[in-house]
Protein backbone atom coordinates (compact mmCIF):
# COMPACT_ATOMS: atom_id res chain seq x y z
CA UNK A 1 0.00 0.00 0.00
CA UNK A 2 1.57 3.33 -1.03
CA UNK A 3 2.34 5.76 1.75
CA UNK A 4 0.85 9.21 1.32
CA UNK A 5 2.81 12.38 1.78
CA UNK A 6 0.60 13.73 4.54
CA UNK A 7 1.68 13.06 8.12
CA UNK A 8 -0.91 11.01 10.06
CA UNK A 9 -0.26 12.79 13.36
CA UNK A 10 -2.67 15.64 14.21
CA UNK A 11 -0.32 18.39 13.07
CA UNK A 12 -2.59 21.21 14.11
CA UNK A 13 -2.29 20.00 17.70
CA UNK A 14 1.35 18.79 17.60
CA UNK A 15 3.14 20.59 14.76
CA UNK A 16 6.49 19.99 16.51
CA UNK A 17 7.98 17.26 18.67
CA UNK A 18 7.73 17.99 22.39
CA UNK A 19 9.57 16.47 25.35
CA UNK A 20 6.39 14.53 26.14
CA UNK A 21 6.79 12.60 22.88
CA UNK A 22 9.77 10.85 24.50
CA UNK A 23 8.26 10.24 27.92
CA UNK A 24 6.94 6.73 27.43
CA UNK A 25 3.30 7.79 27.74
CA UNK A 26 0.36 8.48 25.48
CA UNK A 27 2.10 10.94 23.15
CA UNK A 28 5.07 8.65 22.58
CA UNK A 29 2.75 5.78 21.69
CA UNK A 30 0.84 8.07 19.36
CA UNK A 31 4.11 8.99 17.66
CA UNK A 32 5.08 5.34 17.26
CA UNK A 33 1.68 3.98 16.26
CA UNK A 34 0.55 6.76 13.93
CA UNK A 35 3.82 7.88 12.37
CA UNK A 36 6.58 5.24 12.54
CA UNK A 37 4.28 2.23 12.23
CA UNK A 38 2.48 3.87 9.32
CA UNK A 39 5.79 4.29 7.53
CA UNK A 40 7.64 1.11 8.53
CA UNK A 41 4.80 -1.36 9.07
CA UNK A 42 3.58 -3.22 12.14
CA UNK A 43 6.26 -4.79 14.33
CA UNK A 44 6.34 -6.74 17.57
CA UNK A 45 5.04 -4.66 20.47
CA UNK A 46 8.02 -5.52 22.60
CA UNK A 47 11.45 -4.34 23.79
CA UNK A 48 13.06 -6.13 20.86
CA UNK A 49 12.34 -8.38 17.91
CA UNK A 50 13.01 -12.07 17.37
CA UNK A 51 14.12 -13.34 13.98
CA UNK A 52 14.29 -16.89 12.64
CA UNK A 53 17.74 -17.65 11.24
CA UNK A 54 19.45 -20.83 10.18
CA UNK A 55 20.35 -22.67 13.34
CA UNK A 56 17.94 -20.94 15.71
CA UNK A 57 16.31 -17.67 16.71
CA UNK A 58 18.02 -14.39 17.48
CA UNK A 59 16.72 -11.39 19.39
CA UNK A 60 17.70 -7.89 18.38
CA UNK A 61 17.09 -4.62 20.18
CA UNK A 62 18.27 -1.04 19.86
CA UNK A 63 18.22 1.85 22.30
CA UNK A 64 19.47 5.40 22.68
CA UNK A 65 20.55 7.05 25.92
CA UNK A 66 20.32 10.77 26.63
CA UNK A 67 20.23 10.82 30.44
CA UNK A 68 21.01 14.13 32.10
CA UNK A 69 23.22 14.39 34.11
CA UNK A 70 25.72 11.89 32.72
CA UNK A 71 26.61 10.65 36.21
CA UNK A 72 24.09 9.85 38.94
CA UNK A 73 24.04 7.80 42.16
CA UNK A 74 24.35 4.15 41.24
CA UNK A 75 25.58 4.58 37.67
CA UNK A 76 26.17 6.75 34.64
CA UNK A 77 25.15 6.91 31.00
CA UNK A 78 27.61 4.12 30.16
CA UNK A 79 26.36 1.57 32.69
CA UNK A 80 22.82 2.56 31.75
CA UNK A 81 23.51 1.90 28.06
CA UNK A 82 24.91 -1.57 28.67
CA UNK A 83 22.43 -2.71 31.30
CA UNK A 84 19.43 -1.20 29.54
CA UNK A 85 20.25 -3.04 26.32
CA UNK A 86 20.98 -6.30 28.13
CA UNK A 87 17.62 -6.02 29.90
CA UNK A 88 15.76 -5.45 26.65
CA UNK A 89 17.27 -8.70 25.37
CA UNK A 90 16.39 -10.40 28.64
CA UNK A 91 12.79 -9.26 28.17
CA UNK A 92 12.79 -11.23 24.91
CA UNK A 93 13.91 -14.32 26.84
CA UNK A 94 17.28 -14.12 25.09
CA UNK A 95 20.83 -14.79 26.24
CA UNK A 96 22.84 -11.66 25.30
CA UNK A 97 25.70 -12.40 22.90
CA UNK A 98 26.98 -9.04 21.60
CA UNK A 99 26.50 -5.29 21.86
CA UNK A 100 27.32 -2.38 19.59
CA UNK A 101 27.94 1.15 20.84
CA UNK A 102 27.58 4.41 18.94
CA UNK A 103 28.77 7.65 20.54
CA UNK A 104 27.60 11.15 19.64
CA UNK A 105 30.08 13.51 21.29
CA UNK A 106 29.45 17.19 21.76
CA UNK A 107 32.32 19.55 21.05
CA UNK A 108 33.90 20.54 24.36
CA UNK A 109 33.25 17.26 26.17
CA UNK A 110 36.22 16.57 28.49
CA UNK A 111 38.06 13.45 27.32
CA UNK A 112 38.40 12.44 30.98
CA UNK A 113 34.60 12.30 31.20
CA UNK A 114 34.41 10.12 28.10
CA UNK A 115 37.13 7.84 29.50
CA UNK A 116 35.19 7.35 32.74
CA UNK A 117 32.04 6.46 30.80
CA UNK A 118 33.85 4.04 28.50
CA UNK A 119 35.54 2.29 31.43
CA UNK A 120 32.15 1.96 33.12
CA UNK A 121 30.69 0.44 29.97
CA UNK A 122 33.52 -2.07 29.77
CA UNK A 123 33.04 -3.06 33.40
CA UNK A 124 29.26 -3.36 33.01
CA UNK A 125 29.65 -5.48 29.88
CA UNK A 126 32.04 -7.80 31.72
CA UNK A 127 29.57 -8.21 34.59
CA UNK A 128 26.77 -8.94 32.12
CA UNK A 129 28.97 -11.40 30.23
CA UNK A 130 28.51 -9.77 26.85
CA UNK A 131 31.20 -8.20 24.61
CA UNK A 132 30.97 -4.81 22.90
CA UNK A 133 32.01 -5.85 19.40
CA UNK A 134 31.69 -2.77 17.17
CA UNK A 135 30.69 0.87 17.27
CA UNK A 136 30.78 4.34 15.78
CA UNK A 137 31.74 7.85 16.85
CA UNK A 138 30.43 11.21 15.66
CA UNK A 139 31.18 14.73 16.94
CA UNK A 140 28.64 17.55 16.80
CA UNK A 141 28.94 21.24 17.58
CA UNK A 142 28.36 22.47 21.13
CA UNK A 143 24.64 22.56 21.95
CA UNK A 144 23.01 22.13 25.35
CA UNK A 145 26.18 21.11 27.16
CA UNK A 146 25.20 17.53 28.06
CA UNK A 147 28.16 16.39 26.01
CA UNK A 148 27.39 12.77 25.20
CA UNK A 149 24.67 10.53 23.79
CA UNK A 150 24.98 6.77 23.29
CA UNK A 151 23.14 4.42 20.95
CA UNK A 152 23.38 0.66 21.38
CA UNK A 153 22.22 -2.46 19.62
CA UNK A 154 22.07 -5.84 21.30
CA UNK A 155 22.01 -9.33 19.82
CA UNK A 156 21.00 -12.45 21.72
CA UNK A 157 19.99 -16.07 21.21
CA UNK A 158 16.54 -17.36 22.11
CA UNK A 159 16.24 -20.99 23.21
CA UNK A 160 13.68 -23.41 21.80
CA UNK A 161 10.34 -23.23 23.57
CA UNK A 162 10.72 -19.62 24.71
CA UNK A 163 7.84 -17.48 23.44
CA UNK A 164 7.66 -14.13 25.21
CA UNK A 165 5.28 -11.40 24.05
CA UNK A 166 3.00 -8.80 25.61
CA UNK A 167 0.05 -10.33 23.79
CA UNK A 168 0.52 -13.69 25.57
CA UNK A 169 -0.90 -12.50 28.92
CA UNK A 170 -3.99 -14.55 29.79
CA UNK A 171 -6.77 -14.21 32.39
CA UNK A 172 -5.64 -15.92 35.57
CA UNK A 173 -1.95 -15.17 35.05
CA UNK A 174 -0.03 -13.65 37.95
CA UNK A 175 2.05 -10.46 37.76
CA UNK A 176 5.41 -10.36 39.55
CA UNK A 177 8.20 -7.82 39.88
CA UNK A 178 11.71 -8.57 41.06
CA UNK A 179 12.08 -5.75 43.60
CA UNK A 180 11.49 -2.19 44.74
CA UNK A 181 10.48 0.35 42.12
CA UNK A 182 11.09 4.06 41.37
CA UNK A 183 14.71 4.27 42.57
CA UNK A 184 16.25 5.19 39.22
CA UNK A 185 13.95 8.06 38.34
CA UNK A 186 14.15 9.77 41.72
CA UNK A 187 17.94 9.25 41.93
CA UNK A 188 18.49 10.99 38.59
CA UNK A 189 16.06 13.79 39.39
CA UNK A 190 17.58 14.43 42.82
CA UNK A 191 21.01 15.04 41.27
CA UNK A 192 19.65 17.07 38.37
CA UNK A 193 17.68 19.38 40.64
CA UNK A 194 20.27 19.50 43.44
CA UNK A 195 17.91 17.92 45.96
CA UNK A 196 19.19 16.40 49.20
CA UNK A 197 17.36 13.58 50.95
CA UNK A 198 18.21 11.87 54.23
CA UNK A 199 18.34 8.45 52.61
CA UNK A 200 20.97 7.58 50.02
CA UNK A 201 18.95 7.29 46.82
CA UNK A 202 20.67 5.16 44.18
CA UNK A 203 19.62 3.98 40.77
CA UNK A 204 18.68 0.31 40.55
CA UNK A 205 20.61 0.02 37.25
CA UNK A 206 21.60 -3.66 36.88
CA UNK A 207 21.74 -6.44 34.24
CA UNK A 208 18.91 -8.96 34.61
CA UNK A 209 19.59 -11.52 31.87
CA UNK A 210 21.12 -14.13 34.19
CA UNK A 211 18.19 -13.83 36.61
CA UNK A 212 15.70 -14.24 33.76
CA UNK A 213 17.47 -17.32 32.41
CA UNK A 214 17.44 -18.87 35.86
CA UNK A 215 13.69 -18.19 36.04
CA UNK A 216 13.02 -19.76 32.63
CA UNK A 217 14.97 -22.85 33.66
CA UNK A 218 13.20 -23.17 37.01
CA UNK A 219 9.57 -22.86 35.88
CA UNK A 220 9.89 -23.86 32.24
CA UNK A 221 9.83 -21.50 29.26
CA UNK A 222 6.15 -22.05 28.46
CA UNK A 223 5.07 -20.89 31.93
CA UNK A 224 6.55 -17.41 31.43
CA UNK A 225 4.19 -15.48 29.17
CA UNK A 226 5.40 -11.87 29.37
CA UNK A 227 8.65 -10.14 30.36
CA UNK A 228 9.00 -6.36 30.26
CA UNK A 229 11.41 -3.95 31.92
CA UNK A 230 9.40 -0.94 33.16
CA UNK A 231 11.69 1.94 32.22
CA UNK A 232 10.16 5.18 30.89
CA UNK A 233 6.63 5.54 32.19
CA UNK A 234 7.26 3.02 34.96
CA UNK A 235 5.25 0.00 36.00
CA UNK A 236 1.84 1.50 35.26
CA UNK A 237 2.60 2.50 31.67
CA UNK A 238 4.24 -0.84 30.90
CA UNK A 239 1.21 -2.71 32.23
CA UNK A 240 -1.03 -0.50 30.09
CA UNK A 241 0.94 -1.61 27.03
CA UNK A 242 0.55 -5.25 28.04
CA UNK A 243 -3.19 -4.98 28.70
CA UNK A 244 -3.76 -3.36 25.31
CA UNK A 245 -1.64 -5.92 23.45
CA UNK A 246 -3.31 -8.88 25.19
CA UNK A 247 -6.86 -7.44 25.14
CA UNK A 248 -7.21 -8.06 28.85
CA UNK A 249 -7.16 -6.18 32.17
CA UNK A 250 -4.39 -6.15 34.76
CA UNK A 251 -5.34 -5.66 38.41
CA UNK A 252 -2.56 -4.44 40.71
CA UNK A 253 -2.78 -4.65 44.50
CA UNK A 254 -0.92 -1.45 45.27
CA UNK A 255 0.04 -2.35 48.84
CA UNK A 256 2.00 -5.36 47.50
CA UNK A 257 4.14 -3.29 45.12
CA UNK A 258 7.56 -2.92 46.78
CA UNK A 259 8.82 0.67 47.08
CA UNK A 260 11.83 1.48 49.25
CA UNK A 261 11.16 4.04 51.99
CA UNK A 262 13.65 6.51 50.53
CA UNK A 263 12.13 6.36 47.06
CA UNK A 264 8.60 6.62 48.44
CA UNK A 265 9.51 9.63 50.56
CA UNK A 266 11.14 11.35 47.60
CA UNK A 267 8.09 10.67 45.42
CA UNK A 268 5.80 12.14 48.06
CA UNK A 269 7.91 15.29 48.32
CA UNK A 270 8.17 15.68 44.54
CA UNK A 271 4.52 14.85 43.87
CA UNK A 272 5.32 11.74 41.83
CA UNK A 273 3.43 8.46 41.68
CA UNK A 274 6.07 5.69 42.04
CA UNK A 275 4.09 3.48 39.68
CA UNK A 276 4.95 5.91 36.88
CA UNK A 277 8.62 6.49 37.76
CA UNK A 278 11.33 4.87 35.62
CA UNK A 279 13.32 1.82 36.68
CA UNK A 280 16.51 0.37 35.21
CA UNK A 281 16.92 -2.87 37.16
CA UNK A 282 13.39 -4.20 37.31
CA UNK A 283 11.49 -6.80 35.31
CA UNK A 284 7.74 -7.26 35.17
CA UNK A 285 7.02 -10.97 34.83
CA UNK A 286 3.65 -12.50 33.95
CA UNK A 287 3.42 -16.24 34.51
CA UNK A 288 0.83 -18.99 34.48
CA UNK A 289 -0.99 -19.12 37.85
CA UNK A 290 0.31 -22.57 38.82
CA UNK A 291 3.90 -21.36 38.35
CA UNK A 292 3.65 -18.13 40.36
CA UNK A 293 4.93 -19.48 43.68
CA UNK A 294 7.88 -21.25 42.04
CA UNK A 295 8.70 -18.12 40.05
CA UNK A 296 8.62 -16.00 43.20
CA UNK A 297 10.90 -18.40 45.07
CA UNK A 298 13.36 -18.46 42.17
CA UNK A 299 13.48 -14.67 41.97
CA UNK A 300 13.96 -14.26 45.71
CA UNK A 301 16.90 -16.67 45.61
CA UNK A 302 18.72 -14.33 43.20
CA UNK A 303 20.52 -11.15 44.38
CA UNK A 304 18.58 -9.02 41.88
CA UNK A 305 15.25 -10.49 42.99
CA UNK A 306 15.51 -10.72 46.77
CA UNK A 307 12.62 -8.27 47.22
CA UNK A 308 10.45 -9.82 44.53
CA UNK A 309 6.69 -9.86 44.98
CA UNK A 310 3.48 -11.01 43.35
CA UNK A 311 1.70 -7.72 42.75
CA UNK A 312 -1.40 -8.58 40.75
CA UNK A 313 -3.21 -10.74 38.26
CA UNK A 314 -4.63 -10.67 34.77
CA UNK A 315 -8.43 -10.69 34.38
CA UNK A 316 -10.66 -10.74 31.34
CA UNK A 317 -12.19 -7.27 31.46
CA UNK A 318 -12.35 -4.34 31.11
CA UNK A 319 -10.01 -4.94 28.20
CA UNK A 320 -7.05 -2.62 27.75
CA UNK A 321 -7.24 -1.34 31.33
CA UNK A 322 -4.98 -1.43 34.37
CA UNK A 323 -6.73 -1.16 37.73
CA UNK A 324 -4.94 -0.22 40.94
CA UNK A 325 -6.64 -1.62 44.03
CA UNK A 326 -5.75 -0.39 47.54
CA UNK A 327 -5.96 -2.00 50.98
CA UNK A 328 -9.44 -0.61 51.62
CA UNK A 329 -10.91 -1.97 48.40
CA UNK A 330 -10.81 1.33 46.55
CA UNK A 331 -9.88 1.26 42.89
CA UNK A 332 -8.37 3.67 40.39
CA UNK A 333 -7.63 3.42 36.70
CA UNK A 334 -3.90 3.52 35.95
CA UNK A 335 -3.78 5.10 32.52
CA UNK A 336 -0.91 6.29 30.38
CA UNK A 337 0.21 9.84 31.13
CA UNK A 338 0.10 12.36 28.33
CA UNK A 339 2.80 14.66 29.68
CA UNK A 340 6.38 14.16 30.83
CA UNK A 341 7.01 13.49 34.54
CA UNK A 342 10.78 13.06 34.36
CA UNK A 343 12.45 14.03 31.07
CA UNK A 344 15.78 12.47 30.06
CA UNK A 345 16.04 9.83 32.76
CA UNK A 346 17.47 7.17 30.43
Amino acid sequence: MPIGLSCPLPLAQYPKITMAHGGGGRLMHMLIDELFTTAFGKTEEHDGATLEVEGGRIAITTDSFVVKPLFFPGGNIGTLAVNGTVNDLAACGAVPKALTAGFILEEGLPTETLWRVVLSMAAAAEVAGVPIVTGDTKVIEHRDGNGLFINTTGLGMVADGVSIAAGRARPGDRVLINGSIAAHGVAVMSVREGLKFESDLKSDCAPLAEMVQRLLTAVGPTAVHVLRDPTRGGVATTLCEISCAAHCCVVIHEETVPVADGAMGACEILGLDPLYVANEGKMLIIVAPDSADAALATLRAHPDGKDAAIIGEVVESPQGRVIGRNTFGGERVLDMHSGEQLPRIC
